[in-house]
């Protein structure tokens, strides 16, 4: 190999038009929430996955907790979540009050278990997070059959899912509601901001009221709420994003066939894609199973480095392997959620961003190649 080229695990992709965008709004000196291109967003995101009603906050966690909320989830209650997530998932039942019950994945896409799911339900559950993880669908379809059958709410975390499609729709609009992420990290950003998503009305009356002190008119506070807005000049920046959010997946979606072609025959075992679903590929995830590949991941990870490649592991353990849920008297997903464990151990993050090259594409197929061949 030539001398050692940088590829990033990530590159948020601004655009003169994008930063026009904020410079107008700027200008406009109108930067708070509340203002029309906020709604604006919020009312195009909201078309866009297919859902009648957006309400956009300050971030992602926050979408999640606000969903919640709004669903009326509380104290006594049970929801749901993947074993296998990122941590915010599972903190947002903790904080309104809820208990998380963790379920497994399957391993292949890396989205909850239907059949675990079911298992896990009690009479105390009210309600299911799907995360659509690293831009694939859930089975919505099954997990909305259990939702129905045991009368419980069907939540989406979407935060790694803008545009992906499942057989049914688009996320985002397949549940009761729905939350989005807009960090820098993700398929379209705000630099930090969210979106929850419904169809309900109810719920959406209830978000807007959570999102902005409980306030029905100005110092008419009718409700609980606290301040979850979104700024001006964030909602700008993710218009203008929203617009290119095809060009952007397109790219993701190249960039990943030409990885996964590439490294044909390597003993990784790359990302699927369910028939009659969309994958947007937020992240690009293999399993490298020291079996198959003659590496460990983390040996993988280092020789990478080494040749100027980076990568990431998206997620190194379990939600109830963290110190704080463990101290919560969680048992080991080991025990709980096999699969989770399994996944931890062997997932390794490689760029698939829209900013890299078709030559970019081919350096790290080739780095990939020479670190599992060393």
């Amino acid at each position: 190999m030539a001398t050692p080229k940088r590829v990033r695990i990530v590159e948020p992709v601004i655009t003169d038009e994008d930063v026009e965008a904020v410079v107008e709004v700027l200008r406009s000196g109108m930067i708070a929430g509340g203002t029309s291109v906020v709604r604006e967003f919020e009312t195009e995101f909201a078309h866009r996955v297919g859902a009648s009603y957006g309400v956009a906050v300050a971030n992602g966690t926050l979408a999640l907790v606000a969903m919640l909320r709004a669903a009326g989830i509380g104290e006594g209650d049970e929801v749901i979540v993947p074993c296998f997530t990122f941590i915010a998932t599972a903190n947002a039942v903790l904080a309104v009050g809820a208990k998380p019950v963790f379920a497994d994945i399957e391993l292949d896409t890396y989205t909850v278990d239907p059949e675990d799911v079911e298992e896990k339900i009690t009479s105390n559950t009210r309600a299911i997070i799907a995360v659509h993880l690293y831009g694939h669908p859930a089975d919505m379809k099954a997990l909305s059959e259990i939702a129905e059958d045991y009368k419980i709410l069907l939540l989406e975390d979407a935060a790694q899912a803008h545009g992906a499609r499942a057989p049914e729709g688009p996320v985002g609009g397949l549940g009761d509601a729905a939350a989005f992420s807009f960090y820098a990290t993700k398929n379209i950003t705000t630099g930090e901001g969210g979106m929850v998503t419904t169809n309900d009305e109810a719920i959406a009356y209830r978000l807007r009221l959570l999102v902005n002190h409980g306030q029905l008119e100005k110092y008419l506070h009718v409700d609980y709420g606290l301040n979850y807005r979104l700024s001006a000049i964030n909602a700008a920046l993710g218009l203008s994003q929203l617009r290119r959010l095809d060009e952007l997946n397109n790219a993701r979606r190249r960039n990943a066939a030409l990885l996964t072609r590439g490294l044909r025959g390597l003993g990784l075992i790359t990302p699927v894609e369910r028939t009659g679903y969309f994958h947007v590929y937020h992240q690009y995830v293999v399993r490298v199973v020291e079996e198959r590949t003659g590496v460990t991941r983390d040996q993988l990870a280092t020789r990478l480095r080494e040749k100027g490649v980076e990568t990431a592991i998206h997620y190194p353990r379990p939600v109830v392997d963290q110190p704080f849920y463990r101290g919560l008297g969680y048992p080991s997903s080991r025990v709980l959620c096999p699969n989770s464990y399994e996944a931890s151990r062997e997932v390794l993050s490689l760029p698939v961003h829209p900013r890299l090259t078709g030559e970019d594409i081919d350096y790290v197929v080739e780095a990939v190649r020479e670190a599992i061949e060393e």
